[in-house]
């Protein structure tokens, strides 16, 4: 993690028991994780050492991340609010943020909205690397990775000419379409690899500071 020049803890303005709450947010995907807070010792700390401490607040002590379940969060970046009263921690996990061994702490809902537009892709990943390690003979998805690259790689061709076809004369609910059907194909041949949609969208941001 690097600190920003002239970064100033001192700028947090916690509240009356020494606490600010951090959302901690995955830095690949988006996705929340959790909320916790941190005192002043816990935000030193996380500083110091590019991951996550928190003050927990039923034990009334300081907490590392995964410093017992070794699910640790390593810290790309730290950010503050316009009051400087909240906390924004991006974070590369190690493993589930949540003592229940769910990937969020967020994983109940009071409203069921189903997948947000933003956890797509993440959670297409996830079921593509779930494909590929666990090979079931009913998946379409594992039939393309037995198939191997060239199979995948002509699949990719044929989906992007179709996107291409759509976006020339067709409609835009059939682009819509086509665009899903090569994004799925795009993290097949990624996941293949090794790799995943972040990886792609990494390199674009890398792209776009230059």
């Amino acid at each position: 993690m690097q600190v920003e020049s002239g970064a100033d803890p001192s700028q947090i303005a916690f509240d009356a028991n020494g606490l600010v709450p951090c959302v901690t947010q995955d830095w690949s995907t988006g996705e929340v994780l959790t909320l916790a807070y941190m005192n002043a010792e816990a935000l030193a700390r996380t500083l110091e050492t590019g991951e996550t401490h928190y003050w927990s607040r039923s034990r009334q002590e300081l907490w590392h991340k995964g410093e017992t379940s070794g699910n640790v969060q390593r810290v790309k970046a730290l950010r503050f609010d316009c009051d400087a009263d909240a906390l924004l921690a991006l974070v590369e996990p190690a493993g589930p943020a949540c003592h229940t061994g769910e990937r969020t702490c967020f994983h109940r809902a009071l409203v069921a909205g189903g997948v947000a537009t933003h956890e797509a892709l993440p959670a297409l990943a996830r079921t593509l690397a779930e494909r590929r390690r666990d090979m079931p003979d009913d998946s379409y998805t594992a039939r393309l990775f037995r198939a191997g690259q060239d199979r995948i790689g002509a699949k990719v061709e044929e989906e992007a000419e179709e996107v291409a076809r759509a976006g020339r004369e067709e409609s835009d609910e059939r682009l819509r379409s086509e665009a899903a059907d090569l994004l799925y194909h795009l993290g097949v041949v990624l996941e293949a690899r090794g790799l995943t949609y972040a990886d792609a969208l990494e390199e674009l941001t890398h792209r776009m500071s230059r």
